[in-house]
């Protein structure tokens, strides 16, 4: 079994613990994604749901989007984007900025490129696809 990795919110309120067992990561550049992260791309890691515990902040979470299916999970105090529940909430999608110690996947490709924002440049060699099936 690989090892627990740490992860937090900026202000601390919000802690959890995922597996080193990463599926797929990815640099999403979709419109959804940058508006989340204020950023020009969202990189992430996917992973079963069940492998992901928060261990600190539980009252602290706010949701953004339907409970029941697809959504965002932040830090109701400093607004982080922790995760995203998706693919009908059987994986997360783990904002790799938000994680304390260093995953052994690294993203293996560029999504949604064909919406990514017009001022920046991907200057990486990664595969870039316009959309993602």
């Amino acid at each position: 079994m690989k090892p627990l990795l740490a992860g937090r919110c900026l202000c601390g309120a919000v802690h959890y613990t995922v597996n080193d067992e990463f599926v797929y990561a990815l640099n999403c550049h979709c419109s959804n994604c940058r508006r989340a992260t204020g950023s020009a791309f969202k990189p992430f890691a996917g992973i079963e749901r069940d492998k992901l515990r928060i261990t600190q902040g539980e009252d602290s979470i706010s949701i953004f989007g339907d409970e029941r299916a697809s959504h965002d999970v932040h830090c109701k105090v400093c607004g982080s984007l922790m995760f995203s529940l998706v693919r009908n909430g059987e994986y997360v999608h783990v904002t790799l900025g938000t994680l304390t110690d260093t995953p052994t996947i690294r993203p293996s490709a560029h999504i949604f490129v064909g919406s990514k924002a017009p001022w920046y440049d991907i200057t990486d060699q990664l595969p870039q696809h316009d959309e993602f099936d």
